[in-house]
This record gives structure tokens, sequence and C-alpha cells, in this order.
């Protein structure tokens, strides 16, 4: 008689672990995977970055225009070039904010170090992707820090950007475990010019903080005011009594990297480094 094939046990088995009745345990994953490499790397809190996946740095946007302007001088302006041309002036201008979150990203992350605590503080955090979330992790990688990447497997492919510390990238199923990690760690959110994620982003952040789910003190900056007035007139929610006038109190605006660099170190040296307010968690 042939000895019994023995069955993989349960959490080995790759089509119990996939299948809905394992979900559960998948989202339990996610919580307590990150987890276990914050801990290992003394990961305290984190400063996060949001912002546009399609920003490029500005020298290479200033490139491809020069390429698209040269194509069309030498064999003659249509509309569809036209458009381009517009398109292509646009990624320059978003492209400035590509270097300005790189070196804001690189001057917070020199701060952080110079605190010389024990566990690591203010360590920047951003979505893992390209553009904005890319710029921050370079800036902190450019700084000697660790910084993290908290990536979203997607239909479309969005890899990690080259910049992330490789023990701190993390790729994620569930886009709520992700925001978790985001919202749980994070003392400061510094939201770049983005599209329909950069605004859920933000506005989920703004509703924990307004309905007191998040009960610590946070700085929320958002970074080009002409973009984000352009974008959003949230003096008319007042207006309109959706939300009161102190909720306006939750945003700041800063338009070059040394002035949101004193925004956030002002209120994370007030909240975190100088007395004890603030210190309760989400």
């Amino acid at each position: 008689m042939n000895t019994p094939t023995r069955p993989p046990k349960f959490y080995k088995d790759p089509n119990f672990m996939n299948s809905p009745d394992a979900r559960s345990l998948r989202i339990l994953s996610e919580y307590l995977g990150p987890l276990s490499y914050f801990q290992r790397e003394k990961i305290k809190d984190t400063i996060v970055f949001f912002g546009s996946a399609r920003a490029v740095p500005k020298a290479q946007a200033e490139d491809e225009y020069r390429e698209l302007q040269k194509a069309v001088k030498d064999s003659g302006r249509s509309s569809d070039q036209t458009d381009a041309l517009e398109r292509a002036t646009t990624r320059v201008a978003l492209a400035a904010y590509y270097d300005e979150a790189a070196e804001l990203s690189r001057q917070l992350t020199e701060w952080a170090l110079s605190l010389g605590k024990k566990a690591r503080r203010f360590v920047v955090c951003s979505g893992g992707g390209p553009g904005i979330m890319e710029a921050a992790n370079r800036g902190a990688r450019l700084a000697g820090g660790k910084t993290i990447g908290l990536n979203i497997s997607l239909p479309f492919e969005q890899a990690p950007n080259p910049y992330i510390s490789p023990e701190l990238s993390f790729e994620f199923h569930y886009f709520f475990t992700r925001k978790y990690w985001f919202a749980y760690l994070a003392k400061a959110l510094v939201v770049f010019p983005g599209g329909f994620g950069t605004l859920d982003e933000l506005m989920e952040i703004l509703t924990l903080i307004q309905t007191h789910k998040i009960s610590k003190k946070m700085v929320v900056l958002l970074y080009g005011t002409k973009y984000w007035k352009e974008l959003m007139n949230f003096e008319a929610l007042v207006r309109w009594g959706t939300i009161d006038s102190e909720d306006l109190k939750l945003i700041q605006f800063a338009d070059t990297p040394k002035q949101a660099f004193q925004v956030i170190r002002s209120g994370l040296e007030k909240f975190y480094l100088d007395s004890d307010a603030g210190r309760q968690t989400l």
C-alpha cells in the first residue's frame, strides 16, 4: 500500500490563502507584516508625502519639451501637435514640484537625523511609486536617511521606485490597510499637486482629523497654493455651511521647500519635541 501524500498545511496552501475564506488572514497579514518591520527598524513616526505619480524631474520634462518643439518646427504645426505642446508645457510646470518635493524631503530628513534619537523619528514615507512619491524617497536617500514606500498592486503596474530603503518597501493588496499605515505613524502630511488618488488620501486624513478618529496632532500642509486654490474652494465649504470655519485651520499652505520645512519643523517641534502634547495615537 502506498504511503498517503501529506496535504499542505493551510497557511502554506496558496489555493486556500488566496481564497475568500482566508480574506481575514490576508487583511491581518497586511497589518502584522508591516508592524514587525517597523518595530525591527525602530520607526517611531513618519512624514507622509502625497502627490501625482505623473511628475518627472524638471530637467527631463524640459528635454522632452525641447525635443517636441524641434519636431513641430521641422514638420510644421498641426492641431494635434499644438495640443501636445500645451500638454508638454503643463508637464514642465508639474515637474517643478518633483524637484521641490525631493529638496523638501532632503531637508526634513537631514533635520530628523540631527535629532540623534535612538528611535528613527519623522521618517519620510510615500506611496512607493513614481512621480512625487519617487521624489520624496529620493530626497530622503540623498540625505542618508531611511525612507518608506507603501506600494499598492494595481491592474496597471506601479513598480516600487529605486529610492525606497529595501527593508522598508511594502506591497499592499488592500487600499484600506495601506491607508491605515499612512495614517497610523504620520505626524505630518505634505500634499503636492495630484489627481484622484491624492485627493482621496487627503480628504480621508482630513475627515479622520475633523471627526477626531485621529486624535493626535498632525501637520497637514498643501504644497502649491496656486494649484490648490484653483482646484478647491475651501472657503466655499464654510459659506455653504458644510464645514466650520475652524476646520480651515487644519490646513496650511506653502510654496517653497524652505517655507514648507519651517512650517513642518515648527509643528513637529511644538507637538512632539518641546512638550508632551499630541502624543495620542490613531
